[in-house]
């Protein structure tokens, strides 16, 4: 086990979860499912006091020059927190995971051989801003057997401290053992000994933009699921259907700017006659465009296009639009400028659409559908914590199966080797 000399800001909550995920491991669902519960009772009952904690911090962020689109994320309203709460008992209509058996044989010498979920024990998530993350990562957590360690920006430190006392009373209450949901300092050095926690914590799944994962991708000591930026993309195809391709692109670019499945480039096959018609329909939401010249040539409120314009997540109401010659020329912009969160092709032939869910490499690959679906609930997953963009344990959105690993059982009758 990690020497916690070594942690003096997060090492007693990290021995507390180590010691309440021994507990959590072996609790039946429905103990798990009663806090689940519990929790989403409590949380709409003292809503006023998340919300008193929540206004103050989102005082503060807005006095500090926060962007619009963050201040979008941190803030929370009854409707937010009843959502959230909702989010809960959904997971306890799941089913849970811990137990299952993911294959099994008998093999010729007798031994039966089972290979079973187990939870993968402490889960620390590092991530911004989003208070609602502090919920769903517990939920996910606890359904799943494993304790949470918690690291939330400093932006929203009363409101998640607000939260996790709601949920930690609630849950305790419920029967789950202290220390099952853990909220550390949000400062930098927290992080630090978080992602050194080696022996403590089982792996660390960072949240929020492109400089927080790298860093926990390059710091941690501990193993990491990544979730990466969403620099999504929407390629319109010679073949798409005029109204289908525009309510598309409108959705996926100004349904919620400020999330990662929100579209930030459109792909349109230089064939495309309706073009001018999209462009308008974007300009009309109040989208600013920047453009390739041929985009620039079919609507005059394009502005020029770097490579900048390219690698860029806006999360805001800004798109980047570039016309290419063919699906080979999508599927080449999307491998250099993506990624590999969720790439989304419009289109009528099947034969563009097979080359195109072929192709291209990404987390979540949607056919003639909004970027936005990316989403463990409307999957029907449940909450998640997140959208993995690797490709080593968990790939797409992280529900519960995502926060197990396995272990094989080896039944014999006496057998020895």
């Amino acid at each position: 086990m990690s020497d916690v000399s070594g942690l003096p800001l997060i090492g007693a909550a990290a021995l507390r979860a180590r010691a309440a995920a021994r507990v959590l491991r072996t609790l039946p669902t429905d103990t798990k499912d009663a806090a689940l519960r519990a929790m989403a009772d409590a949380l709409v009952e003292r809503a006023d006091e998340v919300l008193a904690a929540n206004a103050a911090d989102v005082e503060a962020a807005a006095a500090d020059g926060t962007p619009a689109s963050v201040l979008d994320r941190l803030r929370l309203d009854p409707g937010r927190i009843a959502g959230v709460a909702d989010a809960l008992r959904q997971l306890v209509a799941l089913p849970d995971p811990v137990g299952d058996v993911v294959r099994g044989s008998t093999l010729p010498n007798g031994l039966q051989l089972r290979q079973v979920r187990v939870p993968l024990g402490v889960v620390g998530i590092v991530y911004e801003a989003r208070p609602n993350v502090t919920v769903d990562a517990a939920g996910l957590c606890l359904k799943s057997g494993n304790a949470a360690l918690l690291r939330g920006s400093a932006s929203a430190f009363r409101t998640n401290t607000a939260l996790v006392v709601v949920l930690t009373e609630a849950a305790q209450k419920a029967g789950l053992p202290p220390g099952s949901v853990e909220l550390l300092p949000a400062d930098r050095a927290s992080v630090g000994e978080l992602l050194n926690a080696r022996g403590l914590v089982d792996v660390v799944i960072p949240r929020g933009g492109a400089s927080l994962i790298q860093r926990v991708v390059r710091e941690a000591r501990v193993p990491v699921i990544e979730t990466g930026e969403g620099n999504c993309h929407v390629y319109v195809d010679a073949s798409a259907d005029p109204a289908t391709a525009e309510a598309i692109v409108l959705n996926a670019k100004t349904h919620r700017v400020s999330v990662c499945n929100a579209a930030e480039t459109l792909l349109v096959h230089r064939d495309v006659a309706f073009l001018p018609r999209l462009l308008s329909a974007l300009v009309d939401a109040g989208v600013t465009l920047h453009g390739d010249d041929a985009a620039r040539a079919a609507h005059d409120a394009v502005v020029p296009a770097t490579d900048e314009d390219w690698a860029t997540e806006y999360l805001s109401m800004d798109m980047a639009v570039r016309v290419v010659d063919d699906l080979p020329a999508a599927l080449d912009h999307i491998e250099r400028w993506g990624s590999g969160h969720s790439e989304a092709i419009v289109a009528d032939s099947a034969r563009a659409i097979a080359d195109f869910t072929a192709g291209v490499d990404a987390a979540a690959v949607l056919v003639n559908a909004s970027t936005r679906f990316t989403d463990g609930g409307e999957f029907g997953f449940g909450a998640e914590i997140g959208i993995s963009t690797q490709k080593l344990h968990a790939r797409g959105p992280l529900g519960l199966p995502e926060l197990t690993s396995t272990s094989y059982v080896v039944t014999g009758s006496g057998h020895t080797r």
